[in-house]
């Protein structure tokens, strides 16, 4: 029962900056179970300083979902959620070149890619509202860890004897960190039904804490960290109601 009550207040925290009094009405105990799978779109960028100037990049994720429903305080329904994803980040570099009137236009004869494949754990916190044989309105918040497992670069048209101190620090290395860490969060609207699941649409962005390239003082760059915003699916099912 302990562990319930801690599940909801943390949840709670988090989201919504609320902690409940030690003398609050405790909820109705829930033991719902559900499995299922995800997919969806990213649309990433990275952020750096010195800065780059990007395109946003679109890549694709996927995998596995498990949620725990511990128990229902007043209106809000508590929970926890963890993954296991295939996500593609990276960032798409912006070229410009003087237009007729001066202003910087964009260059679409040069380009760089790098793309970057990772394997992310979000571990969240899960708060809904509404119908829980219905439709409801949730909040997911919580940190995320993620394992670089695959990167590559594209080029065309860039004259690689006439880079910039930027360009130097980034075209043709690997990233230097592969492990990445920060905080996931978004919202959806679920759909629960009776007998064929629950469908799930939602929108969350994943800002990272970790840097992949090295920031000490004596490297180029002082901030390398992703930013990605992500629109999925998910289908549920229960094996504990």
């Amino acid at each position: 029962m302990m562990i319930k009550i801690k599940t909801c207040l943390i949840a709670a925290s988090l989201l919504i900056g609320l902690v409940f009094p030690a003398s609050a009405q405790i909820g109705e105990a829930r033991h719902n179970f559900s499995v299922g799978f995800n997919g969806g779109v990213n649309l990433n960028s990275a952020s750096f300083t010195p800065t780059i100037k990007q395109n946003s990049l679109m890549g694709i994720t996927g995998g596995l979902t498990a949620r725990y429903i511990s128990e229902k305080y007043f209106a809000m329904i508590c929970g926890a959620q963890v993954e296991l994803n295939f996500s593609q980040r990276g960032w798409d570099e912006l070229f410009e070149i003087a237009g007729e009137n001066g202003e910087p236009v964009k260059d679409t004869s040069r380009a760089y890619t790098r793309k970057l494949n990772y394997i992310d754990i979000p571990f969240l916190a899960h708060l809904a509202f509404g119908n829980e044989k219905g439709l409801q309105f949730f909040l997911n918040l919580g940190p995320q860890i993620g394992f670089l497992i695959g990167e590559s670069e594209k080029t065309t048209n860039i004259d690689m004897n006439s880079l910039t101190n930027t360009q130097k620090a980034v075209y043709g290395g690997k990233l230097d960190n592969k492990f990445d860490y920060g905080i996931a969060g978004g919202g959806g609207v679920e759909l629960r039904t009776k007998k064929a699941g629950s469908f799930l649409v939602e929108g969350r962005y994943y800002f990272a804490l970790s840097d992949f390239y090295s920031t000490s003082k004596k490297d180029y760059f002082s901030r390398a960290a992703h930013g990605t915003i992500t629109v999925k699916l998910t289908y549920l099912f229960d094996l504990k109601k």
